[in-house]
């Protein structure tokens, strides 16, 4: 994954370098009403992204707008309830696990990956006995990242490939070995990029540990005590509960050229790097809750919040799943953002938690996710 200022998925110009999600997040200080946010949606639109859902909660107080359609073909129109792909807004649940574990007793950050998956990161210069399970969460293991593998991005993110391949299901142990194929990026732990491959391995981890799946474990530390209704882990479904809008690409190293309903894929391709499917509320109660210590123990709080530097973008860190940017305006804000076939979403909150905004946009091609954020945090 290429790390960039706006939400890019692999299925655009930027199709065999990108990933799930480019780690883009803003956020700043809050004004008074919505117009703003109102407004960059709107844009987002008119820039020619199909349609938008988006949904603000700031203490008691929960807003939501909508923009364009939600179907090409009938023109019906977004809704605020739209169930969506995530993508890389996965991580952040994936990690929460893992930290839940280590405040278990169950594992510890420092612990190798070969100490718990003994053979599987290895190869051309790979070596899962100098990794770190927490360097696996923050990006600095240096460790391919199988979604750059050209054959992959051929395969699954431009048009003739996808749409042969779509309903492919691919498991966790091959995805990594795509990645072993390539030599890392860099020595563990004396750099940062944005890998994909890394939370496969995390997902892995927690199964090894656990004994059971990481949507298993997601599922029963977080999506149920949460009541995140709209909330799941779909494994190989390759459909969107509804109700849900359709999503759109261009499935081109371009942004020009026919449109594409990517809807129905099989998010094997992704794992535990980037399958789930939220809605914009849920996605606000689980960063709230998350901010608010409701889900970690301060200490493992404190680590997911401990950030590392993130190259080419300014006033930015990446913590463990979660990523910390400074806007404009001055505040800092905490989430993560999501790309994904069709699918590009952003979740943030403030540090306590107070004030969300998530949203969707379902096509990949165009539209600034940071001036929404922007917008709903900094705007007049």
């Amino acid at each position: 994954m290429t790390v960039r200022t706006t939400v890019v998925v692999a299925t655009t110009a930027v199709a065999l370098t990108a990933g799930f999600a480019a780690p883009a997040m803003a956020a700043g200080a809050g004004a008074g009403g919505h117009d703003a946010t109102r407004k960059a949606v709107r844009a987002a639109v008119k820039d020619g992204v199909p349609g938008v859902t988006l949904t603000a909660k700031d203490g008691g107080s929960t807003w939501s707008t909508t923009a364009g359609v939600g179907n090409l073909k009938t023109h019906a129109p977004r809704s605020a309830d739209d169930r969506y792909r995530v993508g890389s807004i996965t991580k952040t649940f994936v990690s929460t696990v893992l930290l839940q574990l280590e405040a278990e007793g169950r594992l510890s950050l420092d612990d190798t990956v070969e100490k718990w998956l003994p053979g599987v990161v290895h190869g051309n210069g790979h070596d899962g006995s100098r990794i770190t399970v927490r360097q696996l969460l923050n990006h600095t293991s240096g460790v391919f990242n199988y979604t750059a593998d050209e054959t992959f991005g051929r395969t699954y993110f431009l048009k003739d490939g996808f749409l042969e391949h779509r309903y492919d299901t691919n498991t966790p142990e091959q995805l990594v070995a795509v990645a072993m194929a390539h030599k890392p990026d860099f020595a563990p732990g004396t750099s940062w990029n944005y890998s994909n491959t890394n939370y496969v391995v995390a997902g892995m981890v927690i199964q090894k540990v656990t004994g059971r799946s990481y949507g298993e474990e997601i599922r029963h530390r977080i999506i149920d005590p949460l009541r995140l209704t709209a909330t799941s882990v779909p494994g190989t479904r390759v459909s969107v509960p509804q109700p849900s809008s359709r999503a759109y690409s261009k499935l081109a190293r371009t942004a020009t050229g026919p449109t594409y309903d990517v809807t129905r894929l099989n998010p094997s391709l992704a794992s535990s790097a980037g399958e789930m499917i939220s809605d914009s509320a849920d996605l606000d109660r689980f960063y709230a809750a998350l901010l608010k210590g409701r889900l970690l123990p301060p200490k493992q709080l404190k680590e997911m919040k401990t950030t590392v530097a993130v190259e080419g973008i300014p006033n930015a860190g990446y913590g463990l799943g979660l990523m910390d940017r400074k806007l404009s305006c001055g505040v800092h804000v905490w989430g993560h953002d999501g790309g994904i076939h069709g699918s590009s979403s952003v979740a943030v909150t403030t540090a306590d938690g107070r004030h969300s905004v998530a949203f969707n946009f379902n096509g990949d091609w165009s539209g600034d996710t940071d001036a929404v954020v922007e917008a709903e945090f900094c705007g007049e």
